[in-house]
């Protein structure tokens, strides 16, 4: 299980935000606004700003700028994808 993650030095940054940021974030700004999906909850983001969220499909979708309100494109077809991808990026910094 993983609460949050903060890895500033993989890539420009990546921050798996914890289960109480996702909740505010949630509560302030409401869920991503992603075309097909019912539900989308923020809970990543890098280091240039831009957000990952998980939709109720099971995709990861990243924004396409710093900004909640903007378009959001497919980045992992899973979370597990997602965190296999981050994981090469760390192998590959090595």
């Amino acid at each position: 299980m993983i609460s949050e993650a903060s890895l500033p030095d993989v890539d420009s940054g990546y921050f798996i935000h914890s289960p109480a940021t996702v909740a505010g974030h949630f509560r302030e700004y409401g869920p991503a606004p992603i075309d097909g999906e019912w539900i989308a909850l923020v809970f990543a983001s890098d280091g240039g700003g831009r957000l990952f969220a998980i939709g109720s499909t099971g995709q990861i979708w990243k924004s396409a700028t710093a900004s909640w309100s903007d378009d959001f494109d497919v980045a992992a077809g899973s979370l597990q994808e997602f965190l296999e991808q981050l994981g090469q990026q760390i192998e590959n910094q090595l």
